[in-house]
């Protein structure tokens, strides 16, 4: 990795690398250290996990030696990762099923992330992300899991309760719902353990960056 460059002092910053493990490594290490300067530090161990798919990503589907850039944006509220390659080739999120990892740094991205893209660029194209700082995401996810829950229970005619009584309902439900995932995931040719597996990961990478 060459240097890096900042730019707006706290809100911008620009790190050129090769596409081989070694560069990998220090890349990491680069964004760790960044977001230290910017008082960022709770998303370093999600912004690690991201930089590493991403920068993976142009080893494997690029090329190993293949010249890129990651941009990290911080606006103290959101951090917006980049990864820019000359390859004009979009990935796409492949099944489970696909074998190997293929489709897997995709996978984390569209589960850690409020959003993420991909651009064509004049030069091939930038693969992006956004990592909400303010909390307002893990908020986010309990309340959508509860509304999931109380959605398939109207479905399974339970009668509502209040209080404590709702959490140990909800709970029941949410095994249950699991179950059915895993049922429906097994019907489309996916392994149940990957699914439970990748959920695991995703779950445990947002908990370390919390």
């Amino acid at each position: 990795m060459p240097g890096h460059e900042v730019t707006e002092p706290g809100l911008r910053c620009v790190l050129p690398f090769e596409a081989v493990p070694t560069e990998v490594r220090l890349l990491r290490r680069a964004t760790v250290q960044q977001l230290v300067r910017w008082g960022a530090t709770v998303a370093s161990g999600e912004a690690e996990l991201l930089v590493t798919e991403l920068a993976t990503n142009v080893l494997k589907h690029v090329g190993e030696g293949a010249l890129a850039t990651l941009i990290l944006e911080w606006t103290g509220e959101r951090l917006r990762l980049e990864v820019h390659d000359k390859s004009p080739v979009v990935p796409k999120i492949r099944a489970a099923a696909c074998g190997d990892e293929c489709g897997r740094g995709l996978h984390l991205l569209a589960a850690m992330t409020e959003d993420w893209g991909t651009v064509l660029t004049a030069g091939g194209k930038a693969v992006w992300c956004e990592i909400p700082l303010n909390g307002e995401r893990g908020c986010r996810r309990d309340e959508r899991a509860a509304e999931a829950l109380e959605n398939y229970e109207r479905g399974e005619r339970r009668p509502g309760h209040q209080g404590r009584g709702r959490d140990v309902r909800l709970v029941e439900s949410a095994v249950e719902l699991i179950a059915d995932l895993l049922h429906w995931t097994t019907a489309r040719g996916h392994d149940p353990d990957d699914i439970l597996d990748r959920a695991q990961m995703h779950y445990e990478a947002e908990s370390e960056a919390a």
